[in-house]
């Protein structure tokens, strides 16, 4: 069994997620598949990269995708986000076009996100753990219960938030949101598959930003250098 210690702010959260019957399953599942030797991304020391990036009290955006990508060397633990180095995915190909023609920033020559989640960008997925070239692999094996946790959590403990849903996926989210304190964009996943079918021209990066400084918040610099 891996044990996680998250910040205070996410461990009071999901601390007790950890501990349910459910959860345990899902990592003797986990288990079972490393001793079997399939490879899952990420690596488990990354799995729960996004909540260590973004501390629960300084979360102002959640950007929620699928699963991790499933091809080497991609995943890290936050969603749509690859290392330095690593070829850019064509979902995220598709974030930085979408980014260039909402707020004019030319894609960046690299893939790494950390910078948004050091402004308290919380760079999720529904699933946070995938199969190698399995894409859903382990989309029924227990993480919606616990990212659903995070998400209500979230939604129940702080104000002015923006949930930037991308693909039906993570659409199911949307019930556990009160809309009523938090602003949700919804739009197709940026994969080449579905991006034509609304989420190009959805600006989520200045609709964002304009939320954040209507509430007197600071707004995100999307720009990756």
């Amino acid at each position: 069994m891996t044990q996680v210690q998250f910040e205070a702010g996410w461990q009071g959260i999901l601390a007790p997620e950890m501990a349910k019957p459910y959860f345990q399953k899902l990592q003797a599942f986990l288990d079972a598949e490393a001793a079997a030797g399939k490879t899952v991304y990420p690596p488990a020391a990354e799995c729960y990269a996004a909540f260590e990036a973004a501390a629960l009290r300084d979360v102002r955006v959640v950007i929620l995708g699928q699963d991790p990508y499933h091809g080497e060397g991609q995943a890290h633990g936050l969603s749509f986000s690859v290392r330095k180095g690593v070829k850019l995915p064509p979902s995220l190909r598709n974030i930085y076009k979408e980014l260039e023609s909402d707020l004019g920033f030319a894609p960046a020559s690299h893939g790494c996100l950390t910078h948004w989640a050091e402004q308290g960008v919380l760079l999720l997925n529904t699933s946070l753990s995938v199969e190698e070239a399995k894409a859903g692999s382990h989309a029924k094996k227990g993480w919606a219960p616990f990212t659903d946790a995070a998400i209500k959590g979230l939604s129940e403990i702080r104000e002015h938030l923006v949930f930037i849903l991308w693909g039906a996926h993570a659409q199911k989210k949307l019930e556990l949101i009160d809309e009523s304190r938090h602003l949700v964009l919804m739009s197709a996943h940026p994969s080449p598959l579905s991006a034509r079918r609304g989420f190009f021209g959805s600006a989520p990066f200045s609709k964002t930003n304009a939320y954040l400084r209507e509430h007197g918040l600071k707004e995100i610099d999307w720009q990756i250098s």
